[in-house]
């Protein structure tokens, strides 16, 4: 990419870390599957890059998706805020040419601006396109309180629970929460595996090369969390959460099995609240992915989640899942 490309992703980043470079970085070199192509689709004034949509592509496909992973918690289009309509109109006319059959980009915001623009002029140029819900998205919005204040406001189970575990832990076992920040991370990341592996989320092993490299530019970048809870010395549980530019991500987190009657991960959650809150005092946070319900107990909004699947009328591979598409809506 043109070095003009940065401002793109600086501005994208400012928004939302997952629009980043790093993060894009990470997904490129690590989480494409053996079939698929990185496609940057770009608008290009001179030698400065005014839009980049970033696509992949699967072998004997021309269906271009998201550049995404399964930790992707949100997806939009990177443009420079000057003369959009018009970026818009010749990024559609670029895609249109490349007689691609169909864009399928998850998981979107409904009210993304950008992406709205998007859809609207591939279905002017005649792509046939839909938003289908992925997923919900719980956050909290801070309002100046502080740890204390928002605590107060949880629910009573909640709170009740948390102290009351603590308090068996200490009694009984003994423990105490180490926080670790920038390349304090990278040192403590094996006691964060061994977490990990003794967890339920050992499927998720499949995934650390992404997890590596996104851990450790986001760390050398001062925007890693790491937070450890050890009872003599045996790391037990663990959650790593990124802030940046007034936003904390809630990423990963797991607990050793064995010691699940004590609530750890509700012990960590708290811990870390508290830091985000009263130290870094940011005004979001953000719980990822996913509308379990734990998640209600420490957040309050909720947005939903979309995936918007445009297919190319004039192609003639697409004609076949447009037509599942017709009868789908006529039978609802």
């Amino acid at each position: 990419l043109p070095e003009s490309a940065n401002a793109l992703f600086e501005q994208g980043g400012s928004d939302n870390l997952f629009f980043s470079r790093p993060w894009f970085e990470c997904l490129t070199a690590t989480a494409l599957e053996a079939d698929h192509t990185l496609v940057l689709a770009c608008v290009v004034s001179g030698d400065k890059v005014l839009a980049l949509l970033p696509l992949m592509e699967s072998a004997g496909r021309k269906t271009w998706y998201s550049l995404r992973h399964g930790f992707t918690p949100l997806y939009s289009l990177l443009m420079a805020d000057d003369d959009q309509e018009r970026v818009l109109s010749c990024l559609v006319q670029g895609l249109s040419q490349f007689q691609v059959d169909g864009l399928l980009l998850e998981p979107v915001a409904d009210d993304d601006s950008k992406l709205n623009g998007l859809q609207k002029g591939l279905t002017a140029a005649g792509f046939n396109c839909e938003y289908l819900f992925r997923h919900y998205n719980w956050i909290y919005r801070l309002q100046g309180q502080s740890y204390a204040e928002y605590m107060a406001a949880r629910p009573a189970p909640l709170r009740n629970t948390i102290v009351r575990k603590k308090r068996k832990l200490e009694r009984e076992h003994g423990y105490d929460i180490r926080l670790f920040t920038g390349d304090e991370v990278l040192r403590a990341m094996p006691d964060y595996h061994v977490v990990y592996h003794a967890s339920w989320k050992q499927d998720e092993i499949r995934n650390a090369a992404f997890q590596d490299c996104l851990i450790e530019k986001f760390s050398r970048a001062g925007w890693s969390r790491l937070a450890i809870l050890y009872v003599k010395e045996q790391p037990v549980a663990a959650q790593l959460w990124f802030v940046h530019n007034s936003k904390a991500s809630i990423f990963r987190l797991a607990y050793d099995k064995a010691w699940r009657q004590y609530s750890p991960g509700s012990i960590l959650t708290g811990f870390l609240m508290e830091v985000v809150i009263d130290t870094d005092r940011v005004a979001l946070v953000d719980y990822g992915t996913g509308d379990q319900s734990y998640k209600a107990d420490w957040m309050e909004d909720v947005r939903p989640r979309f995936r918007i699947d445009c297919l190319d009328m004039g192609q003639p591979r697409a004609w076949a899942p447009l037509a599942k598409r017709m009868l789908r809506r006529l039978g609802a």
